[in-house]
C-alpha cells in the first residue's frame, strides 16, 4: 500500500514540489529556476523579499532561453521602446504582468542592487508597470530586461509596442486648467459676495470698482485658457453642422462674459464673472472624474499585443533574431515552448502541439505533423519546432480576422443627453432672441437686454450637463472600485438598454486555469494508481498535468522505455507493466461510443481499464448567475468548442435559450448581426480572446473577461475582472438605476429652467439673481446625483 505524504511546497513560489524537491540553503524548491532566483536574491542581500509575504515568487519551471531578448541589441527597436535617452541615461516603461503583491513592489524598487546599471525603478502597482532609469555606460536595455526576467518578472514586450506611441500619462494641462479655474472662481466669488449682499451704497464706490476690475483680470485666464476646449469642440461641431454638448456651454460662457464686461465698464454693476468661472470649473472637474476612472486601462490592444517583436530566422551563418514584420515567405523560423506562431507557416521540424484557444476558442491542443500548416496565433506547447513561412504577418489568417470591416467601424458615442442638449440649445436661442425682439419692438431696451442675458444665464443647460457628467463619473468610479472598467460613459446608457445577453463559453463561463477530472472504469489498485501517475509525470501535456493532480501523489516510480507520441498519447513500463495513456485510437478502443479530444484512456497490459474525462471548471456562481439573468433577458451561449458540455448547460438554461457550439469567429459575428438586424435586439456580448473580437465589436455592449492581467481587451467596451463575474446582474441593474438618476436630475433641472425662464422672458428677473441661482442649481444637482448614486451602489452591494 502506497502512503501519500504531505505535499512539500516551494519556498519561493508556493507550488507543490514533485517527489524529489530541489533542496538548497535549508529550503525546498519546486525547480531549479526557483532555486536560482533565491540564490540571486540571497547573494544580493534581498531575502527580506520573503519576509513581506509567504511564498511571494513566481514559478520558474519554464526556462527562458538565453537569446530570447537578443532583438534588444537592435538600435532601431530599442529607439521605439524607450521613453527618453540623452546618450548617458535612458528611461523606459516596462509592463510586468507577474506583479501581484507588496513583495514584488519592494523587490523591483530595489533592483538596482542586482544590476548596478539601474539608477532607479519606480513601480505603478495598479498598471503593473515599472518606470526604469538606467545608465548607458553600465548596462543596456537587454540586460535590464534580463535582470527582471532572472528574478521572475519577465517584461511583456510585444509587436504592438513598436506600432503605437507610448501611453500618455495624465494630461497635466487639464490639471492646470482645473487648478486655475478653481482659484479664479473662488476669488471672484469672494469679491462678488459683498456686492451681492450690500444694502444701498454700503460698499464705497472706489472699493467696488477695484473689486470689479480685479475680477475682470481673474476672469481672463479662465476665458482664454481654461475654457478653450469648450469653444474648440463647439466650433468643430458647428463645422460639421451639429450642435454638440459643448455648444451650449460655450454659448453660456461667452454670453455671461460679454454681459459682465458691458455692465462693469459702463459702471452699471459687477457682472456675472463668478458664474462664468463656476461653469468652467465644475465642467472641467466633472470631466476629470470621468476620465480618471478608465484612463489606466488599455482598450485598443489587438492581437499584436501577444506577438513577440522578433523570432529566430535561419540565415547563412545560422539562426539570427529578426523583427517579425521583416519576415518573408520561405523564411525558416524557430518557435519555442509557450511561444506564439507569428505567421501562417508549415511545420518542417519537430513535434508540434498547438494551442489555438486564443484564436478559435477550442481549449484542447491540436497535434501537427511535419508538412501540416500551423496558423498564426497558435501557441506551441512542447519542444522547439521549425516552421517555413507561407504568408507574411500582414497576410496571415489572424490578421485577416482582425481586419474584418466590423473593426473599422466606430461605435456611435452619442448620448441621449447630447440629443436633448441639441434641441435644448435650439429652443433656448429661439426663446431668448424672440423675447429680446419683443421687448425691443416695445421700446423697452433695458427689458430687452435683461431678457436676452437672463434667459441664457438662468436656462443654461449646465445643470443638465453636470447631472450626466458627475453621475457618470461617480458611476464609473464605483464600477472601477469593483473591477469593472468602462471605456466610455455612453456604455453605461447602452448597458442599461440591453435586452439580450450572449456568452462565449471557453474562458468566459469556464475558468482558464482550472479543470474538472472524472474517472470512469474499473477501480484502480494503489499500485496501478502509482504506475499511472508515474507515467503522467513524464509528460508536459496539459491533459497529462490535469489528470496528474487528480491522484494527489507526491512520490513516483521509475519509468522505462518512455515514449511520447505527439497528438496520440504516452506509453512506458512501470514495475514490469506496460501502460498506455492517450486517445481512443491510441489504445485501440473498439467501442461504438464517441469520445471527444479531452478524454484520456488507460490501457494496462493490453486491457483498457477506464478513462478520464477532462472538462473546464465553470466559474463560481455560474448557475445562479444564468438563472438570475434568464428571468429578465433571453440568454444565448455560443462557443468555438465542441458540444461536450451541452447537457450540463441545458440543465441550467431553459429550452428557450439557444446554445450553439463549433462556431468560428465569423459565425459568432454573424450571430450577433442576426440578433440585431432580424430580431431588433440590443445585445450584450461577454467573451474573451480574439475569437470573440468581432462579436464584441459588433454588439451594442461588448465586455471582455480577464484573469490575472489585462493583456488583451479585444474591441471591448468594458473589462470585467473574472473574480467579479458572478456580480454581472448587479452591474446591469446598477447601470439601469444610474440612467434613472440622470433622468431624475434632468427633470429637476428642467423644472428649475422652466420657472426661471418664466421670469426671465418677462424681463423681470435681474441678471444678478440669475447669476446667483445658476451656481446654486449646479451645486445642488451635483450633490443630488452623488448622493443618489451612492445609495444605489449600497443597494446592489457595490
Amino acid at each position: 500500500m502506497v502512503q501519500n505524504k504531505l505535499a512539500t511546497v516551494c519556498y519561493h513560489c508556493g507550488d507543490t514540489c514533485n517527489s524529489k524537491p530541489v533542496v538548497a540553503h535549508d529550503h525546498n524548491f519546486c525547480c531549479e529556476g526557483c532555486k536560482m532566483v533565491y540564490e540571486i536574491l540571497n547573494s544580493k542581500g534581498l531575502c527580506s523579499y520573503y519576509d513581506l509575504n509567504t511564498n511571494p515568487g513566481i514559478a520558474q519551471k519554464i526556462t527562458v532561453r538565453a537569446d530570447k531578448f537578443s532583438f534588444l541589441e537592435d538600435a532601431a527597436i530599442v529607439q521605439k521602446l524607450v521613453d527618453f535617452t540623452d546618450g548617458k541615461q535612458t528611461n523606459v516603461t516596462l509592463y510586468l504582468p507577474q506583479m501581484h503583491c507588496s513583495s514584488c513592489l519592494w523587490l523591483l524598487e530595489n533592483s538596482n542592487r542586482i544590476n548596478e546599471g539601474i539608477i532607479s525603478c519606480r513601480v505603478n502597482f495598479v498598471k503593473k508597470e515599472a518606470f526604469v532609469v538606467f545608465s548607458n555606460e553600465k548596462t543596456t536595455l537587454r540586460k535590464v530586461v534580463e535582470t527582471f526576467t532572472s528574478i521572475g518578472y519577465e517584461p511583456h514586450i510585444s509587436l504592438q509596442n513598436l506600432n503605437q506611441a507610448n501611453p500618455k500619462s495624465l494630461n497635466k494641462q487639464q490639471l492646470y486648467k482645473i487648478g486655475i479655474a478653481g482659484f479664479c472662481f473662488a476669488n471672484i466669488m469672494m469679491m462678488s459676495l459683498p456686492e451681492y449682499f450690500a444694502i444701498g451704497h454700503f460698499i464705497e464706490a472706489q472699493m467696488a470698482g477695484t473689486f470689479r476690475y480685479v475680477t475682470v483680470i481673474l476672469s481672463l485666464p479662465v476665458l482664454c485658457y481654461c475654457a478653450t476646449d469648450f469653444f474648440v469642440l463647439a466650433w468643430q461641431g458647428l463645422r460639421k453642422k451639429y450642435l454638440n454638448i459643448d455648444a451650449p456651454i460655450a454659448l453660456a460662457i461667452a454670453i455671461t462674459f460679454g454681459r459682465s464686461m458691458y455692465e462693469i465698464f459702463i459702471n452699471h454693476g459687477g457682472g456675472y464673472l463668478d458664474s462664468m468661472s463656476g461653469i468652467v470649473f465644475f465642467m472641467l472637474l466633472g470631466r476629470l472624474v470621468q476620465q480618471r476612472t478608465y484612463q489606466s486601462i488599455s482598450f485598443e490592444r489587438d492581437f499584436t499585443s501577444f506577438f513577440p517583436i522578433a523570432v529566430n530566422v535561419q540565415r547563412n551563418n545560422g539562426f539570427v533574431s529578426v523583427p517579425i514584420n521583416e519576415l518573408k515567405v520561405d523564411d525558416i523560423i524557430q518557435v519555442y515552448d509557450n511561444e506564439i506562431v507569428p505567421a501562417d507557416a508549415i511545420l518542417s521540424k519537430g513535434q508540434a502541439s498547438i494551442d489555438y484557444s486564443f484564436v478559435s476558442g477550442e481549449s484542447v491542443p491540436v497535434p501537427k505533423e511535419v508538412g501540416e500548416i500551423v496558423y498564426a496565433g497558435g501557441k506551441q506547447l512542447g519542444e522547439r519546432i521549425e516552421l517555413v513561412i507561407v504568408k507574411e504577418v500582414a497576410q496571415s489568417y489572424l490578421t485577416s480576422l482582425w481586419n474584418k470591416d466590423v473593426f473599422k467601424q466606430e461605435k456611435q458615442q452619442q448620448s441621449f443627453i447630447d440629443v436633448v442638449s441639441k434641441y435644448f440649445t435650439i429652443v433656448l436661442l429661439t426663446l431668448s432672441s424672440s423675447a429680446a425682439l419683443y421687448w425691443f419692438l416695445q421700446g423697452q431696451t433695458q427689458l430687452m437686454w435683461n431678457a436676452l442675458t437672463t434667459v441664457l444665464i438662468v436656462a443654461c443647460p449646465c445643470a443638465l450637463l453636470l447631472s450626466a457628467t458627475f453621475t457618470n463619473g461617480n458611476i464609473l468610479r464605483i464600477l472601477t472600485r469593483n473591477k469593472f472598467y468602462i471605456r466610455h460613459p455612453k456604455v453605461i446608457e447602452d448597458l442599461a438598454s440591453i435586452n439580450h445577453i450572449v456568452f462565449d463559453k471557453t474562458g468566459t463561463l469556464t475558468q482558464n486555469k482550472q479543470v474538472r477530472v472524472s474517472y470512469t472504469g474499473y477501480k484502480l489498485s494503489s499500485d496501478d494508481e502509482m504506475a499511472v501517475a508515474s507515467l503522467l509525470a513524464q509528460s508536459n501535456h496539459p491533459l497529462s498535468k490535469a489528470v496528474l493532480t487528480y491522484f494527489h501523489l507526491n512520490e513516483y516510480q521509475p519509468v522505462t522505455h518512455f515514449k511520447n507520441i505527439v497528438g496520440k498519447g504516452i506509453e512506458g513500463w512501470i514495475n514490469d507493466k506496460h501502460i498506455l495513456l492517450g486517445s481512443a485510437n491510441f489504445v485501440q478502443y473498439a467501442g461504438t461510443h464517441h469520445y471527444d479530444a479531452a478524454t484520456l484512456f488507460i490501457k494496462i497490459e493490453n486491457a483498457i481499464v477506464g478513462h478520464f474525462s477532462i472538462v473546464n471548471s465553470y466559474r463560481f456562481g455560474l448557475k445562479k448567475l444564468l438563472q438570475t439573468l434568464k428571468s429578465s433577458f433571453p440568454v444565448s451561449i455560443i462557443s468555438g468548442d465542441n458540444n461536450a458540455e451541452l447537457q450540463n448547460l441545458q440543465g441550467i438554461l431553459s429550452e428557450d435559450n439557444e446554445i450553439v457550439f463549433n462556431q468560428k469567429p465569423d459565425d459568432k459575428l454573424a450571430y450577433i448581426q442576426h440578433l440585431q438586424s432580424v430580431k431588433k435586439e440590443k445585445v450584450l456580448m461577454i467573451g474573451d480572446g480574439l475569437n470573440d473580437a468581432g462579436a464584441l465589436k459588433q454588439s451594442n455592449v461588448g465586455i471582455a473577461i480577464t484573469e490575472g492581467n489585462n493583456n488583451f481587451t479585444p474591441a471591448s467596451d468594458g473589462i470585467l475582472d473574472a473574480s467579479q463575474f458572478s456580480r454581472l446582474p448587479a452591474f446591469i441593474n446598477f447601470a439601469k438605476g444610474s440612467k434613472k438618476i440622470i433622468i431624475a436630475s434632468f427633470v429637476l433641472s428642467l423644472m428649475y429652467n422652466i420657472v426661471g425662464l418664466y421670469f426671465a422672458l418677462l424681463g423681470t428677473l435681474s441678471p444678478l439673481v440669475a447669476a446667483i441661482l445658476m451656481p446654486i442649481s449646479s451645486v445642488s444637482i451635483i450633490l443630488i446625483t452623488y448622493g443618489l448614486s451612492g445609495l444605489l451602489a449600497k443597494k446592489y452591494e457595490l
